[in-house]
């Protein structure tokens, strides 16, 4: 199996102008693996670390067997965490964005009212939290009769987290006629059972050669004799090294509370991210990470997962994770998409019996460096100065990418005027310079609907709209704010 490119899949044209948009070029090697596989509807169980690209290797086909027609959920994609299924959500919508495939997230700390009303409308892929997930389900607000793809993600962490009845609460609840994916970075035995009691003979992939890789990232220890002495090292190490972007991790919040103020009074353009803040403010930071708006981003292990950015150029484990698998997926934010990366971990002797379990998990030894000098330190800071308070360039947010073109509507009518999709694209589609294909996402609601224009042709949609009849009613409408 040697395809060197997504041409040698055989994908419609609106999947492949998305993954041209997104710079998606060359396939990674659990893409090679997973796409000609889930295309010929198999199920999978799929080891493969954070970082692989495995979310295309699902999404890609899941977005090319959708039948766009159909009104009900097909594809029902459960994650551990709520950050994990926001950027799931967001990596299929990026796909199937000139499909038109609506996917939504569901999860807790949200309102259930918003989430139901949402699923009433046309939605092709739901992405969600166990817990959430299988509150849908009993109160009848997500129906099942039409899905046909389940994807379990992160299998490993679902177990961790406890969510494992749940997941085979939900399992037991779905067509026994689909096509399973299970995707995990390990696969301890329950993961295991529970792949062999719900699927179908399923081919196992193994993907070994991403992951903790010292191709590229470069992993080092730096020991300590004091926790104390962390904080100082860590400024050290930050003016040394200067990162266009870093990630911080510690095992608690209060550990990343303390280390976010210390670093805020440095003037560092910093963020914290933890278990503790509103789900909303956890949402905030991310995307501020994710648009380059500070450079630092200090976090506990629930923000490891779901954090998609390719160019985080440092990680730094102030403290050593309890878990093994926690090193990996920590480590795993950087050296992505081809990048160079480096991991520093700092560990005192108290946490040396944790770097010795990382080290066997991961195979191999994780070269010792010694902290910067003084002259070092006094070397770097005017350069560090110069970039510590000024925002950084992200250059590749392949969501603003595939949007750039795009402006959604607003129309001040919906369900309460009979409005349905097909009055809208018949209306748009007849506007001068504007086809079918120019049209998007359309949610139509009680009392508004929202149109997405593709193309850059929103401005010249919007003016036209301005004096035109949707079956014959006069709505009013604006560019969308959001």
């Amino acid at each position: 199996m040697n395809e060197k490119s997504f041409e040698d899949y055989h994908l419609s044209d609106e999947i492949k102008r998305a993954l041209t948009v997104l710079k998606y070029e060359t396939p990674t090697e659990v893409q090679r693996n997973v796409l000609p596989l889930a295309m010929d509807k198999q199920d999978l169980v799929v080891k493969s670390q954070t970082g692989s690209g495995k979310t295309a290797s699902f999404g890609i086909p899941i977005c090319e067997m959708l039948e766009w027609e159909e009104k009900k959920p097909q594809a029902l994609i459960l994650t551990p965490t709520r950050e994990l299924a926001a950027q799931v959500r967001e990596d299929i919508t990026n796909i199937g964005r000139f499909k038109r495939i609506k996917a939504m997230a569901v999860y807790g700390k949200e309102p259930f009212a918003r989430q139901k009303e949402e699923l009433k409308q046309k939605t092709h892929v739901v992405v969600g939290t166990p817990g959430r997930v299988m509150d849908h389900i009993e109160k009848g607000t997500l129906i099942l009769d039409q899905i046909k793809y389940l994807i379990i993600d992160e299998a490993d962490e679902m177990l961790n987290m406890g969510f494992i009845d749940e997941v085979e609460a939900i399992i037991n609840e779905l067509h026994v006629d689909r096509v399973t994916m299970v995707f995990s970075a390990t696969l301890p035995k329950d993961v295991e059972n529970l792949c062999h009691k719900y699927m179908k003979n399923p081919t196992h992939i193994e993907i070994t050669t991403t992951g903790v890789t010292s191709d590229t990232i470069e992993h080092r220890l730096i020991e300590v004799k004091e926790e104390e002495e962390k904080i100082s090292l860590l400024k050290d190490v930050t003016v040394v090294e200067n990162p266009d972007s870093c990630l911080i991790f510690c095992r608690t919040k209060e550990h990343v509370n303390t280390v976010f103020a210390k670093l805020e009074a440095s003037h560092y353009s910093c963020e914290r991210l933890h278990g503790g803040l509103e789900q909303e403010d956890r949402f905030t930071v991310m995307d501020g990470f994710k648009m380059g708006n500070f450079r630092y981003l200090v976090a506990t292990d629930v923000a490891a997962r779901g954090i998609d950015i390719d160019n985080v150029t440092l990680v730094i484990n102030y403290d050593v994770p309890m878990e093994k698998e926690s090193y990996v997926h920590r480590t795993g934010r950087t050296g992505r998409a081809g990048n160079q990366g480096k991991a520093i971990t700092f560990a005192t002797s108290y946490e040396g019996k944790f770097v010795r379990a990382i080290e066997r998990y991961i195979g191999f030894e994780i070269s010792k460096m010694e902290a910067p000098l003084q002259e070092e330190v006094a070397a770097g800071k005017a350069a560090f100065e110069e970039k510590v308070g000024g925002r950084r360039t992200v250059k590749n947010n392949k969501t603003a990418r595939i949007n750039q073109d795009i402006m959604k509507l607003h129309f001040t009518g919906g369900k309460n005027k009979k409005m349905r999709a097909v009055d809208f694209v018949g209306t748009i589609a007849k506007i001068p310079g504007v086809t079918a294909d120019d049209i998007g996402i359309i949610t139509i609601k009680d009392n508004l609907s929202y149109v997405d224009i593709l193309n850059g042709k929103g401005s010249l949609v919007l003016q036209a709209m301005e004096n035109t009849t949707i079956k014959g009613k006069k709505l009013k409408v604006s560019k969308a704010l959001k």
